[in-house]
């Protein structure tokens, strides 16, 4: 059963996205799709996932500079 995990990111620019895209699909490992909402207001990242945690995700964009909380 797959999981849809919400986060509130810092990530607000094209560029941004374009960095972080193979190290996301890495993650997701073929399990799972990701997107960023850059409209939003709090630059939403959507991943749907069949066995990620949220710490994973967070962990991630921290290491490469953004925020990013989990959203419930």
């Amino acid at each position: 059963m797959k999981t849809v995990l919400v986060f509130k990111t810092s990530v607000d620019a094209p560029r941004d996205v374009r960095q972080l895209k193979p190290k996301l699909n890495q993650l997701v490992n073929g399990s799972g799709c990701w997107n960023f909402d850059l409209e939003d207001c709090d630059n939403i990242l959507r991943v749907e996932t069949q066995n990620l945690q949220a710490h994973s995700i967070s962990e991630l964009l921290e290491n490469h500079g953004h925020s990013c909380i989990e959203l419930h």
